[in-house]
């Protein structure tokens, strides 16, 4: 071209370029700012205004806006009248990047003077969606990786769960804080006020499943938010009634939590105050306190080091938390060194709420044990009890299991326990349970124990799956030693042998309770060879003269030949089939039944002399009553015959008084072979073992 040269047009292409940066950088923004708020109130049809605009150019271009205001959509009612977000200043950056494959991704946001208002409907629909109504439904394309907030109000609502929380946040001066809290001496958490990782508080409160919860926790500068893996450091306390949770470490992204690395101490006084929050069905316990190192990697939640008590019940262990499909799964590994049995009695039987009614407890109703030990009887399911029984007699738990709570979760535990502190109750020591629950089916296997130098080992199925529960329980104690069974005497001489016990029985219902009355199957024990207390055995028999000679000549063992029981159950009732005891001396006959429903029994024991002796008043004992209370009578037409007798005879002759009180010895040995095949498997489980113990 005529009259251009490279140099001239290089120029000119400068001056443009030139222009161009001048032309931005003179750019007053503010121009964009009524199109922009009017553009976005009709794509959102949401009032949307703002006093300032203001644009720094960049691969992630940052935008400030002034005075911000954004009206709440119209279907929000539980924040009231109030907008869905009022700012001071917003300042946020965008990823021009993301932009171009159809995303919104913002690297930062920070918030001055910020109030925010969330809510989310229970059909899904989210106020802060920011696109048509009939797409508030759909999964935000909105990712915030980093959230700062100077000052500022958030209250959030999830009609779903339900929650309600509000937040106010400000930040402050570590080294300020830090002078105040040795002014005052009460640090938040000893050795995090001053540190200068913390510089902006959060102060919260709201209601969780019904249950109130507040407190307050301290961060840095920034949070990370959505999907960036960044951990920012936390310190806080939350209080739930009689609850409280301290909390120290690292959390990424506030938002949709991604990492945790904390340690947690946790204390209250029971485990009930927690269901709210956790949605485990956990019992009114005693007091309680517990510690560990929470993770949350994946999917996975796994607290480790876990160390504390529940009463005077010493637990270490850990345990983890996996969320998957179709439900979640929880696996637990604990240990105790000494549980104290009382510490587990409401693990058993004991309810939360109404199987009818799927409203939680509130923390109102579980402040203390106490209270959520009445709630949960109150909300039992008012089992009736039976004619002739006493409320103050039940032993068995009537409390409801809830079926719909088997359902929503799987799990595996394993418990191990060297020494049970079980008061008024025979030594135990070596408790091992191994759970496992599956699509609404418990398993304890194994469940066992050891018990007067024996040990019982058990099986439990209950399976959640019908509106109506249904239980399967097989228990076997094998080789129980006499001699841990009858507590000793300086009088008695020492026992022998051992005992074995057979029970397996099926059953539906909703409680311990009503399984019981509804209990089908058999219940056998057995006795092999031993000795027993010679004066023990003529006190059975209320053998006078015998029990005079002991005294004054000293008590000695005499041989236990065998001893069989077995009791047919059906529909909680059971009567006894055989129930023999044969001794050296004598042979001890039994008849009988009892009723679980009314939890009574009623059982009649005759001694049978295999010699004869004087001063004998032997007759049957019956021996009736509740499972709590327990009683015992003589036969008295037998006494009085044998006594009116004696008297007739002594105003004949004195010596004749003593005819009626002689012992002729009817008794028969006992064929022991053939008693022992009817107690079937106890008597195996009474038979010494072939098994080297280490």
């Amino acid at each position: 071209m005529r009259g251009f040269s490279p140099g001239r047009g290089t120029k000119i292409l400068l001056a443009l370029l030139g222009a161009i940066v001048v032309f931005v950088l003179l750019f007053d923004w503010d121009w964009l700012r009524g199109p922009m708020n009017r553009a976005i109130t009709e794509k959102t049809q949401r009032r949307f205004d703002s006093s300032h605009l203001d644009v720094k150019l960049g691969w992630n271009p940052v935008i400030q806006l002034d005075d911000v205001y954004f009206a709440n959509a119209g279907w929000a009612d539980a924040t009231g009248d109030k907008p869905m977000a009022r700012i001071g200043r917003l300042e946020f950056s965008v990823s021009l990047r993301d932009l171009w494959d159809g995303k919104v991704f913002v690297p930062r946001v920070a918030l001055d003077r910020a109030e925010l208002n969330f809510e989310k409907a229970k059909d899904e629909r989210r106020n802060w969606v920011l696109t048509e109504p009939s797409q508030a439904s759909e999964p935000s394309r909105l990712r915030i990786s980093s959230l700062s907030v100077t000052q500022g109000q958030l209250k959030y609502v999830d009609r779903a769960i339900p929650l309600e929380l509000g937040i106010d946040v400000d930040t402050f001066d570590p080294a300020a804080a830090a002078k105040a809290d040795d002014a005052k001496a009460q640090p938040l958490s000893s050795g995090t006020a001053g540190n200068a990782r913390y510089t902006t508080r959060y102060r919260f409160a709201g209601t969780y499943h019904d249950a109130k919860f507040s407190g307050q926790a301290q961060t840095g500068d920034v949070l990370s938010f959505q999907e960036s893996n960044i951990p920012f450091p936390i310190q806080g306390r939350l209080v739930a009634g009689t609850t409280r949770l301290d909390v120290e470490g690292t959390v990424a992204d506030a938002a949709s939590i991604s990492g945790i690395d904390v340690r947690l101490n946790i204390a209250g006084s029971t485990l009930a105050n927690l269901y709210p929050f956790l949605l485990l069905p956990l019992p009114a316990s005693p007091p309680y306190r517990l510690s560990g190192h929470l993770k949350l990697e994946g999917n996975r939640y796994a607290m480790q080091d876990i160390q504390g008590r529940i009463g005077k019940t010493d637990v270490a262990g850990e345990a983890a938390y996996v969320q998957r499909e179709p439900r979640p799964l929880l696996t637990t590994k604990l240990h105790s060194k000494l549980l104290y049995l009382p510490d587990l009695g409401p693990l058993v039987g004991l309810t939360t709420k109404e199987t009818k009614d799927a409203r939680p407890l509130t923390q109102a109703e579980t402040q203390t044990r106490a209270q959520a030990q009445a709630k949960e009887k109150q909300t039992s399911g008012g089992r009736a009890l039976p004619t002739g029984t006493v409320q103050g007699e039940r032993l068995l738990p009537s409390g409801k299991f809830e079926g719909g709570r088997f359902k929503a979760i799987d799990a595996e535990a394993e418990l191990r326990v060297d020494h049970i502190d079980a008061p008024d109750f025979i030594a135990l020591q070596n408790l091992r349970v191994g759970l496992n629950l599956t699509d609404a089916v418990l398993k304890l296997q194994p469940f066992d124990v050891d018990l007067a130098d024996g040990e019982v080992r058990s099986t439990m199925l209950l399976n959640a799956q019908q509106p109506t529960l249904r239980a399967e329980v097989d228990i076997t104690a094998r080789r129980l030693k006499l001699a841990r069974l009858v507590p000793p005497s300086p009088r008695l001489a020492p026992s022998s042998g051992a005992m074995g016990a057979r029970a397996k029985l099926s059953a539906s219902g909703n409680s311990i309770a009503d399984l019981a009355a509804k209990a089908d199957g058999q219940v056998q024990a057995a006795l092999s060879q031993g000795q027993v207390s010679n004066l023990l055995d003529a006190v059975s028999g209320l053998n006078g003269g015998k029990i005079l000679t002991l005294l004054m000549g000293g008590d000695k063992p005499i041989p236990i030949n065998c001893g069989a029981v077995s009791f047919n159950v059906k529909d909680g009732q059971g009567k006894s089939d055989v129930f023999v005891i044969d001794t050296a001396d004598t042979r001890i006959e039994g008849d009988g039944t009892f009723d679980l429903d009314r939890e009574r029994f009623d059982l009649t024991i005759a001694p049978k002399p295999k010699k004869a002796g004087i001063l004998s008043l032997r007759t049957p004992v019956r021996v009736y009553g509740s499972l709590r209370s327990p009683d015992y009578a003589l036969d008295k037409a037998g006494l009085a015959l044998r006594g009116g007798g004696a008297v007739a005879l002594a105003l004949v002759n004195p010596l004749a008084a003593l005819l009626p009180l002689i012992e002729t010895g009817p008794g028969q040995d006992t064929d022991c072979q053939q008693l022992l095949a009817a107690a079937g498997p106890a008597a195996k489980a009474a038979a010494p073992s072939t098994r080297a113990k280490p």
